[in-house]
């Protein structure tokens, strides 16, 4: 491509070389290739006279694809699949007058999406799980380090940094979840013919109805289908672009939190995400280390859930058996979905695998707080013990607000002495500062975290585990 033409940052910057494969001209001709000779086996098969010496010539063509020859024929024929059609006879002469037997232009083109989507999201699954096992790791190197918990960003209540990737990791396993129920979901649209109704086949066939059945059936199998959709028109429903890519969406959604996640406590300082020493965070201010990664995360994860609506409008504005106003944006949105996608789970496996977390900062940051968070534990304990919830409430605000005034002042946080000296409380100096421990205070925290990866995550990754990415990129940009 020429320099003075646009190009797709998606591909110049941001997305893997296997996903752009995948969405790629000569992948996508393959992909036609391979159908048209599914198609020509199946009718061979069926009985219809096609020859084993054009079928062999359409496999022996199969990766010669010139696309500067196709893009010729395209010219002068102004129709894509007839200008694949042309070439793929000049490659295989043999087998010219049967390539697309009985077929219409959908055969090809839609069937190759569904090919297309399955590939996509296939790879889309391997990421998830790259991810999905850094995150485990640091969940579990972090599950005990202690950190201030936030509603409303506010400070609540402690949790832990392992507490706080769980999450992150939950929201991740229920994007695997739909990965993973498309994938099983996913059928073929088959050789339905121009409207659907399979009349060309019908004919082709003279009017057997069970070999019609069975070249669907047949062509699907050797496209690695176990189903077809019960009924087609022209094209597969366009319900099935605007699933997926709500699904993408999905995945868009979980990577967004994270980064803003991230992107929140690097300004805390509790969290960093990955900086190469050689890095520049600010042309103008050299100290800086901006979150730059995360940021490239919410940017790409925000164009991925606007992409989602493109195929929504184009599902409920079909007209009857099809119309073309869906072609060109589906040919831009489908594949920027799954680059823009694609490119988010490998910021983030690289900043999941190699983010810092400063257990000191951390620390330090809850004892700042802690006058504010020991309120709701001496409240439970104090009203449990017969005193009255509504007075407690205000007695152990004021004293927290004025420890937390102490603090603010450089003064030491002397919160256990107000309340042990105050009648209406009626807990111990000892007890309460057992209770007022970052470690008390965050709960079942830890444990939660071992048994959430014991029961949720290993046995995934176990399963999956010959498709795990282990490996963090390397990002270049």
């Amino acid at each position: 491509m020429s320099a003075d033409s646009y190009q797709n940052p998606l591909i110049t910057r941001y997305a893997s070389v296997e996903m752009a494969t995948i969405f790629g001209p000569r992948y996508r001709a393959r992909i036609w290739r391979q159908l048209w000779i599914a198609l020509a086996e199946a009718e061979r098969e069926l009985g219809l006279d096609v020859s084993e010496e054009a079928i062999a010539a359409m496999r022996a063509g199969l990766d010669n694809i010139d696309l500067d020859r196709i893009a010729e024929f395209e010219a002068e024929t102004r129709h894509e699949v007839m200008a694949h059609i042309h070439h793929f006879g000049e490659v295989a002469p043999a087998a010219k007058g049967v390539i697309h037997l009985g077929a219409t232009s959908a055969f090809v083109m839609d069937n190759a999406d569904l090919v297309q989507h399955r590939e996509a999201l296939k790879l889309i699954r391997r990421r998830i799980l790259g991810v999905v096992a850094a995150l485990r790791d640091q969940a579990l190197k972090h599950r005990g380090v202690n950190c201030v918990g936030y509603t409303h960003l506010q400070p609540a209540q402690p949790t832990t940094v392992g507490k706080r990737i769980t999450l992150w990791l939950q929201d991740l396993l229920l994007d695997l979840e739909s990965v993973e129920f498309r994938l099983d979901k996913l059928r073929f649209r088959g050789a339905r013919g121009a409207t659907g109704t399979e009349a060309s086949f019908l004919l082709l066939f003279d009017g057997d109805s069970e070999k019609v059945d069975r070249l669907n059936t047949l062509v699907a199998e050797k496209l690695g289908f176990r189903e077809l959709f019960g009924v087609s028109s022209q094209t597969y429903p366009r319900k099935l672009d605007a699933t997926l890519l709500a699904t993408l969406s999905e995945i868009a959604q979980s990577a967004s939190k994270f980064a803003n996640d991230v992107r929140l406590l690097q300004s805390f300082g509790e969290i960093q995400e990955p900086f190469k020493s050689s890095q520049v965070g600010s042309s103008a201010m050299p100290h800086k280390r901006n979150p730059m990664r995360c940021e490239r995360m919410n940017a790409l994860a925000r164009h991925v859930m606007v992409l989602a609506l493109d195929p929504a409008i184009s599902a409920a504005a079909q007209w009857l058996e099809r119309t073309l106003d869906d072609s060109a944006n589906k040919r831009i949105a489908v594949p920027e979905a799954y680059l823009a996608t694609d490119s988010v789970l490998l910021l983030w496996h690289n900043v999941a695998a190699g983010m810092n977390v400063y257990p000191e900062v951390a620390a330090r940051r809850l004892a700042e707080q802690l006058p504010y968070l020991a309120a709701e534990p001496v409240l439970l304990v104090a009203a449990r013990r017969g005193g009255d919830r509504q007075t407690l409430h205000e007695v152990i605000r004021k004293h927290a607000m004025a420890a937390a005034e102490e603090v603010r002042q450089g003064k030491p946080n002397d919160l256990a002495e107000r309340l042990a000296a105050d009648p209406a409380i009626g807990i111990g100096r000892d007890e309460l500062e057992r209770m007022l421990t970052p470690e008390a205070m965050a709960g079942r925290a830890p444990q939660q975290v071992d048994n959430f990866i014991a029961e949720r995550v290993d046995p995934l990754l176990e399963r999956y585990k010959d498709e795990i990415e282990h490996h963090s990129p390397t990002l270049t940009v």
